[in-house]
């Protein structure tokens, strides 16, 4: 199970735009979590769907395009989204976020329950399709 964090208090948007690593894991707590993420121009989060996690995502820099839908293979729900949207993605929905800008994507999320070990940090893409056994 994950450990508990300390109460924090953090300025999230400075955090965001300072990150640099595809996803790091700021926060968290006994029902739920915050990560950071660095999407570079032209790449995506990859399709994916967290069968047991409700995720709110804000968009802290940038421009993306959020797919999301019932079936992997059907994204049928497109939006465009910028610095100050949130996308509110419930448990089983699947969703990809694509960065269709001219800057790194930066981006938080909040994960309830957690779906991070504590501490998590992802440089890049590939490392987090290791992780996670996605190619």
């Amino acid at each position: 199970m994950h450990k508990q964090s300390n109460p924090s208090v953090i300025n999230i948007e400075k955090a965001a735009t300072n990150n640099t690593n595809f996803r790091t894991t700021i926060w968290t707590g006994p029902y739920s979590q915050m990560t950071l993420m660095c999407i570079p121009v032209c790449s995506d989060i990859g399709v994916e769907i967290h069968k047991e996690n409700d995720q709110i995502i804000r968009i802290e820099q940038g421009t993306a395009l959020v797919k999301l839908g019932k079936c992997k293979e059907r994204l049928d729900l497109c939006y465009t989204v910028q610095k100050g949207d949130t996308i509110f993605i419930p448990a089983g929905n699947w969703h990809n976020i694509i960065n269709v800008g001219r800057m790194a994507l930066k981006l938080s999320s909040i994960y309830s329950p957690a779906h991070h070990k504590p501490g998590t940090i992802h440089i890049t893409k590939e490392d987090a399709q290791k992780e996670s056994g996605r190619r």
